[in-house]
């Protein structure tokens, strides 16, 4: 991996990094397929479409369906899914936050819990899920760890730090012994460490210490975006994010609103992903550069224009044809329609719509990064998106 800055402005940082999947311009926004898929009815063709640079898929979710072993005799997500970018795989550590009311187990040697699908008890460890996201050969692994609710008291939220440290280092040995072997899907695979520590500032900077002294290819902030307030999570990133390898790439997790990036980005985070613009796509929420709109709204059913003027994507600019002439984009009236009448193109385009959104946002937040703009144009995007947030 080569991670190089080639802008800063202040604590904002954009940097051009090599993977064995290509290259990644930071800040980025990485599309996510839980199940390698995007939910909508979106397609690989489509995310190249809409520029997308990573894609981001689920160790738990891939292994209890469908399974890693059968991935990997396709050789890889990258083959099984048609799609030869760079693919972030998350360990499940969050499954076993959010899994928490089917009977979880929490030891040393990792954690048992049953399936969502079908009640079965499972068992994953840092081993397991190193194996698992090998078999997936996704060019980043992430370290399995433990997401303690952010509003966990310390007597919880401090074993359980140290407990997520010693899962890294088992997670570092153990992807390097995978990554040794002539048969591993992807012996260049990249892992990201994740720092945590719920609000706690003093647990979440000693953490981030021990974390950064194991030289790994990269570090995320974890457990945050779950239950605390916007400005606890701004004032945890402040604290943390300096104590984190400047010259590593640096990731905020389930994170979130276009104002959140922003405002992270100009604290020295540079990679993001979020279920937030295909989620409220398929609910008819879409975003535009002055705030969040619901298509279902009246006001919108004798609509002409795009959903918002200028944009790219397939819904406002229109779709790709074969012959590589474009269609012309659709009215929100006919969108509008389409959602109304449960016709599944309507969520297809708010989806795209989103996604196009998101990517073009970071497409501008690296621009203004680089041409020394930044400052003024962060100021002024965020007046705008707080202006009116229009549901």
């Amino acid at each position: 991996m080569k991670y190089e800055i080639v802008a800063e402005a202040g604590r904002a940082k954009s940097a051009h990094m090599e993977t064995v999947h290509g290259s990644i311009e930071t800040p980025v926004f990485m599309n996510v397929g839980t199940a390698a898929a995007i939910k909508g009815g979106v397609s690989t063709d489509d995310l190249y479409q809409i520029r997308t640079q990573v894609e981001l898929s689920n160790t738990y979710h891939l292994h209890v369906r469908t399974g890693d072993r059968l991935i990997r005799e396709f050789g890889g997500l990258h083959r099984f899914m048609n799609w030869n970018r760079p693919i972030l795989t998350d360990s499940g550590g969050f499954q076993v936050f959010s899994l928490a009311g089917t009977g979880r187990k929490i030891r040393e040697e990792g954690v048992t819990f049953r399936s969502h699908i079908d009640g079965q008890r499972i068992f994953m460890g840092p081993e397991e899920s190193m194996r698992i996201q090998s078999n997936l050969g996704s060019t980043i692994a992430m370290a399995f760890d433990e997401c303690p609710p952010a509003l966990a008291d310390r007597d919880y939220i401090v074993p359980s730090v140290e407990r997520t440290t010693r899962w890294l280092r088992r997670c570092q040995t153990e992807l390097r012994h995978l990554n040794s072997l002539p048969d591993t899907v992807n012996r260049q695979q990249l892992l990201f460490g994740i720092n945590q520590g719920g609000i706690l500032e003093d647990v979440r900077i000693r953490h981030a210490e021990e974390i950064s002294a194991l030289e790994l290819d990269g570090y995320a902030v974890g457990g945050l975006a779950v239950g605390e307030s916007h400005e606890e999570m701004y004032r945890i990133l402040d604290a943390v994010v300096p104590h984190l390898p400047r010259k590593k790439p640096t990731y905020l997790m389930g994170v979130g609103t276009p104002a959140n990036i922003i405002e992270a980005v100009d604290r020295g985070i540079d990679f993001f992903d979020c279920v937030y613009p295909s989620r409220n796509g398929r609910h008819g929420h879409v975003y535009t550069h002055s705030g969040k709109l619901n298509l279902f709204n009246q006001k919108h059913a004798l609509w002409h224009g795009p959903i918002e003027e200028g944009c790219g994507c397939p819904a406002c600019a229109g779709l790709r044809r074969p012959d590589g002439s474009v269609s012309g984009g659709y009215s929100r009236a006919y969108i509008r329609h389409l959602l109304k009448a449960k016709e599944i193109l309507g969520m297809r385009l708010c989806v795209l719509h989103n996604l196009y959104f998101y990517n073009h946002l970071m497409e501008e937040i690296r621009a203004h990064i680089r041409d020394g703009s930044w400052d003024r144009w962060k100021t002024e995007a965020l007046r705008a998106l707080r202006a009116e947030e229009r549901l």
